[in-house]
């Protein structure tokens, strides 16, 4: 049975557990800390050993300022950076690296596309033996238009993928991004071969399933055309923590929700 996990940070552990949910997805700055020392990443892992819930995935990879586009790309400091990610990972457990990650490979003004194309091609080629090595697998995310300029939709990033052709460096599809863009359920169902993640939030306030009015049937069409059965996370706009009766019930609804229409 796919696993329903939340995007947010511990503290919301205990109360997402309360309502169902099956694990969260911290960031990789938060979590493993790339740029801190030893202790930071070791206090960061008791946080969550702290928690009923597991972190099997991460999200939020590459930092804005350390660019994968542009004339101003670092390979040496992004491949330490990425190491250490995935050391850290492997050390916590971490199965999934999402690879969002905007404002690092938005190309800039004025750069040429072919040529970023061919930066982003490198960086995934880079990562996967490093990822593969530390048992995890990167998903790259489609961002729509308005978060980035390159990788929009899942047609455009299951290319990308394709390209590095690497088993570690694969696809995530996102609900909310996939609506924006007005994309075919069908190029969910064609690329099947390559997910390993998924993300859900309404598309017009970017809310937990349940929380307005949103269909979202042809998404869970398409995953089960798919043959998509892992983790799906709910990256979305949630009630405060000091709110944890309503947090609750909103998590307790989204959960229902998604557990429904999985079902048909």
């Amino acid at each position: 049975m796919m696993q329903i996990g939340i995007c947010a940070g511990p503290e919301f552990a205990a109360v997402a557990s309360q309502a169902g949910v099956d694990y969260f997805e911290w960031t990789v700055g938060a979590y493993l800390q790339p740029r801190q020392d030893e202790a930071a990443f070791k206090t960061a892992i008791q946080k969550v050993k702290s928690t009923p819930l597991t972190c099997p995935a991460v999200n939020v990879f590459i930092p804005a300022d350390l660019k994968i586009t542009g004339p101003s790309v670092d390979m040496p400091a992004l491949t330490a950076y990425a190491e250490t990610a995935l050391e850290r990972a492997r050390q916590a457990g971490v199965k999934v690296i999402v690879f969002g990650s905007g404002g690092a490979r938005r190309i800039p003004e004025g750069f040429e596309r072919q040529a970023a194309e061919a930066q982003l091609v490198n960086f995934g080629r880079m990562l996967g033996p490093r990822a593969r090595q530390a048992g995890v697998m990167i998903a790259v995310e489609p961002l729509n238009r308005k978060e980035c300029n390159i990788l929009n939709s899942v047609a455009e990033s299951a290319l990308y993928v394709r390209k590095v052709d690497h088993p570690s460096f694969r696809l995530l599809v996102d609900a909310y991004h996939w609506a924006l863009e007005d994309e075919s359920p069908q190029a969910i169902a064609d690329n099947g071969d390559l997910l390993v993640h998924a993300h859900i939030a309404t598309k017009t306030s970017r809310l937990p399933p349940g929380a307005e009015d949103f269909d979202f049937l042809p998404f869970f069409q398409a995953l089960s055309q798919a043959r998509y059965n892992e983790r799906i996370s709910i990256e979305a706009k949630l009630p405060p923590i000091d709110d944890q009766s309503h947090l609750e019930e909103v998590l307790r609804t989204a959960v229902s929700s998604i557990r429904a229409q999985m079902a048909g």
